[in-house]
Formats: C-alpha cells, sequence, structure tokens
C-alpha cells in the first residue's frame, strides 16, 4: 500500500525531523511511504484577508500539482471528521481496501488549506478542535498511522 504525506513547508528544527525520520522508520514495514514538502509561501505577520486566501490559494495550487487522478485524498483539517485511534485504524483499513491509488494525506502551511484543495478531498480528518504549527502536526499524523498499523496488524501499543 502506497501513502504519501504531503505537506507545505520544510521541517526546520532537529528535534521534529528526527521524530518524522523513526516513525518513518516505523511504517516503512507497513507501508511504502513518501513524504512530499512544497515550498511554502512568505507570510509577512499583519496580512489582510485578500492576501491570507493569496497564499493559500498559491501553495494549493503546488499541492494539487502533486496529487494523482487516482489518489484518495484526505485533507486534515479542523473540521474534518474526529475518530479514536481504534476507528481510526478501522477506517483506513476500509481506506486501503477499497483504494487501488495511493492515500495522500494533505498537512497545510500555517495558514491552512486552499478551498480548492479541500474541494479535492475525498475526505476531511482532525485530530482536534484546536490548532497545531504544521510541523508538530507531521508528528503527531505519522505517530497516529503508526498506531493505526499496529492496532489493525493486532500488535501491542500502549494507550
Amino acid at each position: 500500500m502506497q501513502i504519501k504525506i504531503l505537506t507545505v513547508g520544510k521541517i526546520k528544527e532537529a528535534y521534529f525531523r528526527d521524530a518524522v525520520a523513526e516513525y518513518s522508520k516505523r511504517l516503512s514495514r507497513y507501508c511504502k511511504l513518501s513524504i512530499v514538502e512544497v515550498k511554502d509561501e512568505k507570510a509577512p505577520e499583519n496580512l489582510s484577508e485578500k492576501e491570507c486566501l493569496q497564499i493559500k490559494q498559491a501553495e494549493g495550487e503546488k499541492l494539487l500539482a502533486k496529487i494523482g487522478e487516482d489518489d484518495h485524498v484526505i485533507a486534515l483539517a479542523i473540521d474534518g471528521k474526529k475518530y479514536t485511534s481504534e476507528a481510526f485504524s478501522s477506517h483506513m483499513e476500509q481506506v486501503y481496501m477499497k483504494e487501488s491509488g495511493t492515500v495522500v494525506f494533505v498537512i497545510g502551511g500555517s495558514l491552512g488549506l486552499s478551498e480548492e484543495v479541500l474541494k479535492r478531498s475525498n475526505e476531511k480528518l482532525s485530530f482536534s478542535d484546536m490548532t497545531f504549527p504544521h510541523q508538530l502536526m507531521r508528528v503527531i499524523f505519522l505517530e497516529q498511522l503508526y498506531r493505526a498499523f499496529r492496532i489493525s496488524s493486532g500488535e501491542p501499543y500502549h494507550k
């Protein structure tokens, strides 16, 4: 099974890069994982609503260019569906069984995802009503994906 994590921006902090590398290594037992980063747009402090929209659209175009026609796209968005770890594991089993293409998880930049990316998505996934830095979200997501595979495989994983 192929999973692509499509994300805006690079991870700057070494401790986040180390965590991403560790979970990527662990996930290699369960899937073919790729992480694709697109360049983030410069976002000054005091953005107008119009400038914010323009930045999200520019980043969205870069993201959409990396999504295949047959890909099953899951956008990480605050208004997405929330799951327990067990329910997420079960849901992902269902997605893997019915999808023949790559499953693509999209993590937006600091301003979120464009409407075009959200419209292209087959579903939206939320981890919390809280907002997390997109670099930290990559680590949290990879840990939950690893946990989901462990649960699906009947392997122990701490709760």
